[in-house]
């Protein structure tokens, strides 16, 4: 008999006023009982929309009706015969806008916590087990790939369990890509990224930091070493600005390096020679996942105010709703339908305030959303000492701009067939570098999606 509870089993979380002065993970995780509890709730529907709803198919009826009977090693081996990086999706997947919008309990209340379940899962197994995959026996195909974010760890996993011989070149000291730089401690821990590449290890995948391709090595030079096959998931990392005046000024952070900084450079531990200016009153400029994500860093770092300074209304953010509910817990302060127009400096060129106007939504523009115009004789000034600008991010150029034949959109992003393949030959290409800023679930079914296509290439030569 199914659990026909409303609502989901909660959460337990640190305490906003405690979790806000400390980088420790905020929602702490079910326990054995509150997983089988909410388990319980799946009516295990004879066609599961969810499924649907899913980037990499998870078979997820069968993997929480594990969790029901109290079978975690099983249903930690369903998740894993599709999705790779279980305890990694599990927390930062936007499931509300995926598998559990189509979740039929969902229509009367709230649905299945799939996510929640999919994290215990991973969570248990590498609590209770972390056997090492086994080396598959190789077929001895090489492939590179190209970044070691979500789209480049889940291609270089799919290929090698096919035993191919795979490589991964990033370009920064630590394997993660965005796992690592961009994702804050509290919300990923690093400890969990470390363990998911160990796996690769185990596998047999070589992984190699401080490469960057492009510059150490070019992708003609990887075919030149025997390589036959190339997937590019180097991820989006070029920041935007606004282009308004002050943006030069020292205390002006792209939202990349400041969370780089702190995250993968460890500026919160005190014996950390990272620098990153300990602020007072920040601004972040912007309204999705990272700049919640800069803004968190910055309360957790000291700074008595952190604004989120968003040009259009709060329905319109495109933020995670749970990551904007944490982050008004802790005490960030929203303030939509505004919009900077000048940074100030002081005389020593430092940020010491903020130029804004407030905005009105008017007509949709392009994207489809109202287009944010100013309201006449709003502007104000915002007493800030630090400003971070979280705009969006395009792909790098580099790549692009070294390999011959490797077309792009007016964006940056490479162009793909629907196999994932690049103009170029056995160059394939997936994530960010393709979409532009998006999801780490969306990354990851792109890298499932080109090593199937690898693998069928290969098999055909």
């Amino acid at each position: 008999m199914a659990n026909m509870t409303m609502t989901k089993t909660p959460m337990p979380e640190q305490e906003p006023n405690v979790r806000n002065h400390n980088f420790q993970e905020v929602a702490l995780g079910y326990t054995k009982e509150m997983a089988m509890e909410e388990a319980g709730r799946c009516l295990q529907c004879k066609k599961p929309l969810c499924v649907s709803g899913c980037p990499v198919n998870i078979r997820i009826p069968e993997f929480i009706a594990k969790v029901a009977e109290g079978d975690f090693q099983a249903a930690y081996e369903i998740i894993t015969s599709t999705n790779s990086l279980p305890a990694l999706s599990g927390r930062v997947c936007p499931q509300e806008s995926q598998c559990e919008a189509k979740c039929v309990r969902g229509v009367k209340g709230e649905p299945v916590a799939i996510g929640r379940l999919e994290r215990f899962v991973a969570d248990w197994y590498r609590e209770n087990v972390n056997a090492m995959p086994e080396r598959p026996a190789s077929n001895g195909i090489k492939v590179a790939v190209v970044g070691s974010g979500p789209a480049g760890l889940t291609c270089a996993s799919d290929l090698a369990k096919k035993g191919y011989a795979v490589s991964i070149f990033e370009a920064l000291h630590t394997a993660g890509g965005v796992l690592v730089y961009g994702i804050p401690e509290f919300r990923l821990p690093k400890a969990i990224v470390a363990n998911e590449v160990e796996k690769l290890r185990a596998m047999g995948v070589e992984v190699m930091t401080n490469m960057v391709i492009g510059k150490v090595l070019s992708i003609d030079e990887l075919f030149e070493m025997g390589f036959k096959a190339v997937f590019v998931g180097s991820g989006a990392g070029l920041p935007m600005f606004m282009h308004i005046p002050g943006e030069a000024l020292k205390g002006v952070y792209s939202a990349n390096e400041y969370l780089t900084r702190v995250n993968l450079m460890k500026a919160y531990i005190e014996e950390s020679d990272t620098p990153v200016i300990v602020s007072k009153a920040v601004a972040v400029v912007g309204g999705g996942n990272v700049a919640m994500d800069a803004a968190r860093c910055a309360k957790r770092l000291g700074a008595e105010k952190v604004y989120i300074v968003y040009r259009r209304g709060e329905a319109e953010m495109p933020a995670r709703l749970e990551e904007q509910h944490h982050a008004k817990e802790e005490g960030i302060e929203f303030m939509t339908l505004t919009n900077p127009t000048e940074i100030l400096g002081d005389e020593e060129g430092r940020v010491r305030g903020m130029k804004c106007i407030k905005m009105e939504l008017g007509e949709p523009d392009a994207s489809g959303r109202r287009r944010p115009v100013p309201v006449p004789d709003s502007e104000f000034e915002l007493d800030v000492d630090t400003v971070i600008m979280s705009l969006g991010t395009s792909p790098n150029p580099l790549i692009r701009s070294t390999t011959p034949g490797l077309e792009t959109n007016q964006k940056g992003c490479l162009i793909v067939n629907e196999e994932n393949m690049t103009t170029r030959e056995h160059v394939y290409a997936g994530g960010d570098a393709v979409t532009g800023a998006a999801t780490v679930i969306l990354a990851m079914g792109a890298g499932k999606k080109a090593a199937e296509a690898i693998d069928k290439a290969m098999q055909n030569k």
